[in-house]
């Protein structure tokens, strides 16, 4: 059979070729093909800060509120107030497209619903706004308010998040660096416990040990979104002091002034 095929092939192609240049005419020859130029990619696109589209998502929705602090506050009420203060101070500083990003509903389709949002709204880039509990081996239980509560003040400290799925790696890794040392020249540290075997499941990855970049894949708002993508998890609310330096203005203003030093360097060397 493909014997067969091959011989048809050859006696055919031949006739259709001469038919298609008679059908030119004299003198003329066929166009040559327009090649198109491929777009810019996003690295290299330019940084224009006031049309420069940032999406500060608030981490968790109302119905699902992530942890629970080591005083049963919810997560979800700490990501709003920094990712408000984030937002603001970013649009102070000249980033006036930044936009905050506030979803509802259960846990993973809310998380499909801000990738949506984001893609939707062509963001150049996304910060997911997260504070930072343990594994639920790791708790210790204390009475607050006369409440049965749950904290862990073993570890402290931030930690930021890329996803190698994300169509722009290297340029989230990057952001993540910058947003990394404005928090340590700010005198913070970052939380090194996901490298221990001891976080299980929740073992990462570290891609830069001295900022506390980490890997992690599997996250959707990382590995989905169109542009850029880093999410950040500001400090852990199951340790007792730092539960209480996190609700402070103090600590928000300079989490968010480290943000906005570090978009503007990122945008800078764009």
């Amino acid at each position: 059979m493909r014997q067969s095929q091959s011989i048809v092939a050859i006696l055919v192609l031949p006739l259709v070729a001469s038919i298609l240049l008679s059908s030119l005419g004299a003198g003329q020859v066929a166009a040559p093909r327009k090649i198109a130029k491929p777009k810019p990619t996003q690295s290299a696109a330019k940084c224009e800060m006031s049309k420069f589209r940032i999406v500060v998502d608030v981490g968790h929705t109302p119905d699902s509120y992530g942890a629970l602090s080591a005083r049963n506050d919810t997560e979800f009420g700490f990501n709003f107030r920094l990712a408000r203060q984030i937002a603001a101070k970013l649009k102070s500083e000249g980033f006036a497209a930044t936009r905050l990003l506030v979803t509802d509903g259960k846990a993973r389709p809310s998380l499909f619903k801000r990738v949506g949002a984001a893609n939707d709204g062509r963001a150049d880039l996304f910060l997911s706004i997260h504070h930072d509990s343990v594994p639920d081996k790791l708790l210790e239980s204390w009475e607050f308010d006369g409440a049965n509560s749950y904290f862990s003040d073993r570890f402290s400290g931030h930690s930021l998040f890329v996803s190698q799925r994300n169509p722009h790696f290297a340029t989230s890794l990057r952001l993540a660096r910058m947003i990394g040392r404005q928090l340590k020249e700010q005198g913070l540290h970052y939380a090194s416990q996901y490298t221990l075997p001891l976080m299980g499941r929740y073992r990462r990855e570290l891609l830069d040990k001295d900022v506390g970049v980490y890997r992690y894949d599997g996250l959707v708002v990382l590995s989905r979104t169109s542009s850029a993508a880093v999410l950040l998890e500001a400090g852990s609310i199951i340790n007792r002091d730092e539960e209480m330096t996190m609700n402070s203005s103090e600590r928000q203003e300079l989490i968010a002034s480290a943000v906005a030093a570090a978009m503007g360097e990122f945008c800078e060397k764009r």
